[in-house]
């Protein structure tokens, strides 16, 4: 069974040595170059703190203009999956 994931394809262009460097931390590892890649931006994403995102986001975007009540800021926060400190 297959899972539904989303995924996006982004041409990047990289440097010569970082392009060599990669390649050899690639097959040290022994995998390609892309599926190595792809792993490191997994691992930084899943490391990334989702709180400075959140953080990030009110401040420079704020979506509307209505405060949320209380129960719908809960609502929203839990959807999130973060929590206030």
């Amino acid at each position: 069974m297959e899972t539904a994931l989303s995924h996006k394809r982004k041409i990047i262009d990289l440097k010569e040595d970082t392009f060599k460097t990669l390649s050899v931390m690639a097959a040290r590892q022994g995998t390609n170059l892309k599926r190595f890649i792809e792993n490191l931006l997994d691992k930084a994403v899943e490391e990334y703190d989702d709180r400075e995102t959140y953080r990030y986001l009110s401040k420079n975007y704020p979506d509307g203009k209505i405060p949320l009540k209380k129960e719908e800021r809960k609502e929203f926060m839990d959807w999130l999956g973060v929590t206030e400190k």
